[in-house]
């Protein structure tokens, strides 16, 4: 049984850091794109950032670039957001998502084969 499972997430104030954690059973990462993404309450999920599966390519939205960064490590199957400079906006849970492909770059737009069941991040003071 694959499965993603996502930690890290907490309470910090605006300006604070955390950092994410996407961990990987049942399969190692050499073949899938992995893809952050976050749901706050009332709005549509969003597509945070992804990495491609060899780890040379990234992508960012808009909303975090410069903030946050997504790493992976495929020896260990886990993949690290950090998320620097939150703010309030950030608040949401964010999931974890993989999808087996060999492309050498990654989007946000496709669609993701596996999903984790998400951490929550609160930002406030």
């Amino acid at each position: 049984q694959l499965q993603l499972v996502e930690s890290g997430g907490g309470l910090v104030q605006p300006g604070g850091s955390l950092r994410l954690s996407c961990a990987a059973s049942g399969f190692t990462l050499e073949y899938y794109a992995i893809a952050w993404f976050r749901q706050a309450p009332g709005k549509e999920r969003e597509g945070v950032s992804c990495i491609s599966a060899s780890g040379g390519s990234t992508n960012y939205a808009d909303s975090v670039k410069g903030r946050f960064t997504i790493s992976r490590d495929n020896a260990k199957t886990t993949v690290l957001l950090q998320m620097n400079s939150l703010k309030p906006e950030d608040t949401a849970v964010y999931y974890c998502a993989a999808k087996v492909t060999r492309d050498i770059i990654c989007s946000n737009r496709w669609s993701y084969d596996y999903w984790g069941q998400g951490t929550q991040v609160t930002v406030s003071s």
